[in-house]
């Protein structure tokens, strides 16, 4: 690491601090000048691309996420913090495979698998916009099978 103060590459560090977001803050001291500074590390993410069913590819959108979250969870007693959670999940599990591409598909059953662990009611009605029911009939069916 350089010194920022005098450009000596002979730096030590003197503490260094995890913080819950994943961040290293980590204290320095320079060897030449003996001026101390702070340096931060993360982790740089690489990101993820969503494969929709017409091939077309998106930049992986958190927000999209939660804006479904939030609609299918509107007037019900789920609190932000849960939808949150809940896309932190889904963030995490596709961060986790072995590529960088996601299809649209699993993006959706990883959220139908949660609302339907959290809510029912919201389950049903991301269900019904996401796998785009046309009759009451398919409404009953799923409703049965969730129970």
């Amino acid at each position: 690491m350089k010194c920022p103060y005098c450009d000596h590459t002979n730096t030590s560090v003197i503490e260094t601090r995890e913080n819950t977001e994943g961040i290293t803050r980590r204290r320095r001291s320079c060897s030449k000048c003996e001026k101390r500074f702070t340096t931060y590390e993360r982790v740089e993410m690489t990101d993820l691309t969503v494969v929709k069913k017409n091939g077309v590819r998106e930049k992986w959108d958190r927000e999209k996420i939660m804006k479904g979250l939030q609609k299918a969870c509107e007037k019900r007693p789920i609190s932000q913090e849960k939808l949150t959670n809940i896309c932190d999940y889904i963030e995490r599990k596709l961060r986790r495979r072995n590529s960088t591409e996601a299809p649209s598909k699993l993006v959706g059953q990883l959220v139908m698998e949660r609302l339907k662990k959290t809510d029912k009611v919201a389950y049903i009605r991301f269900a019904s916009v996401y796998r785009e029911f046309e009759d009451i009939a398919e409404f009953k069916k799923e409703l049965k099978q969730v129970g």
